[in-house]
């Protein structure tokens, strides 16, 4: 063992497969920085390059892009604000808060940091379950995953904060949109309206950055300023990026891990495991006030768990076969085409490559934090370019990335209606995360309950790793509680007025016209959604009314609490955020009728002339740059763009 982990070293210190990984990370950089790519396209764009080349070589290349997307979308995350990949969705809360408040150069390095060393630990732990993994991952059943995607819902409650029955509702709204589709046991279709493109439901890329990139876009968009609030002194805010994550070594250790084991078993790595490891980073933190504002935790937590979940999303993959990820996915085709068939065989044939593969993560993050914190100074200079400027670049890049779901110009529709979700939410202070959670695990959790039952009966839910999950989910609902009525016990005990008792319990409630709207708006999609399911069998509604149930029960508790407590009325308005809503379905309207290509590039110079109001020749400049990217990256990824009625003509 120690003879083959040597020469597996040696290897990784080659000419060949040194500059092979150097390529990797590279195209992991680029493809980290585009926003909503992520790891599937990238690892999309390297197999075609693996035919006929020398495994350990093409491994090492592999592995240097997987191990440094995770890295490099922190870029778009912390400094546009737009998720660079699924996995980056929990960055953008906190991370784009800091750099807002002009310290983005904190918040990088902090991010760089801890994504090495999160990846390290990773490394690590996939050193140790290649040999002990085995009977481990095969014990799971699908009760087990059934109850941690439960346990990943559960965070909801620790998000929300005293707003508890918003995101509950939030998340209930997530699930609902999360279980349009097919239903996995009876292939009964569900809120599909009768439209080909809700057959497949919808897809997580459009969701994400409909619900976060959106309406961030808007707010800054209506500051007509610059991302930062105030000049970004890059110089300062290394060093104390990397003093806090010195400081909170025990918070990167304990994220690394539950990265590392939520990557191992399939389906749930990804955007899962950053919002649970951002819920653990608030559930145990003292002061949770600046969650969401700016909190350097809320970076270093997600980013210690991403790197080394896309370790761990390696173990089922080389050990059965089962990707553990869309990438590991995509991975696992490449193993195929270097002959390569994953199995007992990596451990006792292929023992030499799969310390290799490893050996190759750990140093890949190296590199590309290295990599990372090079490029930063020049990357995080745009916080302090005017935003109007950036704009209509990053809305192109959201539409491109979100194009890439289906290929379909209902993408596009589907990222506008996400995004006027989104901006209600944002404007009423509804929990977007939470959405998020019930959508991303709507699906496992459906398939997994259908098989647990299938399988074993009611009998799944006795098992004694059920049991402990189900005692971790009490526990992280009802902790906050606890602790909460402690505390106001220890306020009276201590002689404290009724003013602090009184805030300490967490009943004072604010409302608006936003609120209403976003209520009412949900009551009736849960009665929409109650009559187009009313007709399905016990399987195949069970989880649509569970979702329906959740949502419902959510709202008349809201509403309960704003009936029985002191409600304050605040304003809230949304008429401009909606004047850029219509703006954008004009775009779309524009592109189904030109051509996706043209539309891109004349919103581009149209914008930056009127809007941006930049000199003529920088923003026919600019224009074009978009549209060779654009024509550029269709050709790179065989990628045919809704063409209108004039981009055939000029880009064909």
């Amino acid at each position: 063992m120690i003879d083959v982990m040597l020469s597996s070293l040696s290897q990784l210190f080659t000419v060949s497969h040194l500059l092979f990984m150097t390529i990797g990370v590279l195209v992991g950089l680029v493809v980290g920085i585009i926003p909503g790519l992520g790891g599937i396209a990238g690892m999309s764009l390297l197999l075609p390059f693996l035919y006929g080349m020398e495994p350990s070589v093409a491994l090492g290349m592999l592995m240097g892009l997987v191990a440094v997307i995770p890295t490099g979308d922190t870029f778009a995350s912390v400094l546009l604000g737009i998720p660079g990949s699924s996995a980056s969705q929990a960055t953008v809360v906190d991370g784009f808060s800091l750099a807002k408040r002009g310290q983005a150069a904190r918040a990088l390095s902090s991010a760089f940091l801890s994504s090495m060393l999160g990846g390290l630990l990773g490394a690590v732990v996939l050193s140790a379950f290649i040999v002990i993994a085995r009977p481990l991952v095969l014990s799971f059943s699908s009760s087990e995953l059934f109850m941690l995607t439960l346990l990943g819902l559960s965070m909801v409650a620790v998000l929300s904060g005293k707003e508890l029955f918003k995101g509950i509702a939030a998340c209930g709204l997530g699930l609902l949109v999360g279980i349009i589709g097919m239903a996995p046991a009876t292939g009964e279709f569900r809120l599909n309206f009768g439209l080909d493109y809700l057959y497949d439901g919808l897809p997580l890329v459009v969701v994400g950055l409909g619900i976060f990139a959106l309406p961030e876009i808007v707010e800054l968009l209506l500051k007509r300023g610059a991302i930062s609030e105030r000049p970004c002194r890059l110089g300062e805010g290394w060093a104390r990026g990397l003093k806090d994550v010195r400081e909170q070594k025990g918070l990167v250790a304990r994220c690394a891990a539950i990265g590392s084991l939520v990557g191992t078993i399939p389906g749930l790595a990804g955007s899962v495991v950053d919002w649970m490891t951002y819920g653990h980073a608030v559930q145990s933190a003292r002061d949770k006030s600046q969650f969401g504002k700016g909190d350097i935790r809320g970076v270093i937590a997600p980013e210690s768990a991403n790197n080394a979940c896309a370790c761990g999303a390696m173990v089922p993959t080389l050990l059965f076969g089962v990707p553990g990820s869309g990438t590991a996915a995509i991975f696992l085709g490449g193993l195929l085409l270097l002959g390569l068939q994953p199995g007992v065989g990596m451990i006792e044939t292929h023992l030499d490559l799969t310390y290799t593969i490893i050996w190759s993560l750990a140093l890949a993050n190296v590199l590309g934090a290295a990599l990372c914190l090079l490029l930063a100074r020049p990357v995080a200079s745009l916080t302090r370019v005017r935003f109007t400027i950036l704009a209509p670049i990053i809305m192109v890049l959201i539409m491109f990335a979100a194009y890439q779901a289906t290929r379909s110009i209902a993408d596009l529709v589907a990222l506008g209606v996400i995004g006027a979700v989104g901006i209600l939410f944002k404007q009423a202070g509804w929990s977007r995360p939470a959405f998020l959670i019930g959508f991303v695990l709507a699906p496992g959790a459906e398939n997994y309950f259908y098989q647990a039952v299938q399988f074993q009966g009611m009998s799944a839910f006795s098992r004694p790793g059920v049991l402990i999950v189900g005692a971790l989910i009490v526990a992280i609902l009802f902790m906050p509680m606890l602790k909460k009525v402690w505390l106001r016990r220890r306020a009276v005990s201590r002689g404290s007025d009724g003013e602090t008792s009184s805030n300490a319990s967490g009943f004072a409630n604010s409302l608006g016209r936003i609120d209403l709207v976003i209520i009412i708006g949900m009551l009736l999609m849960a009665g929409v959604a109650l009559v187009d399911t009313w007709g399905l069998s016990l399987t195949g509604g069970i989880m649509p009314w569970l979702a329906i149930g959740i949502l419902v029960l959510a709202l008349l508790c809201e509403m309960a609490r704003n009936l029985l407590h002191p409600v304050t009325w605040v304003k809230q308005t949304i008429t401009v955020q909606l004047f850029w809503i219509v703006g954008f379905f004009l775009l779309i309207g524009a592109i189904m009728a030109l051509g996706f290509v043209l539309s891109a590039t004349l919103f581009s110079l149209l914008f930056l002339l009127l809007v941006a109001r930049v000199k003529p020749w920088i923003a026919t400049g600019m224009a074009m740059c978009v549209a060779g990217f654009l024509v550029g990256m269709g050709h790179i990824l065989a990628l045919s763009y809704h063409v209108g009625v004039l981009d055939p003509l000029l880009f064909q």
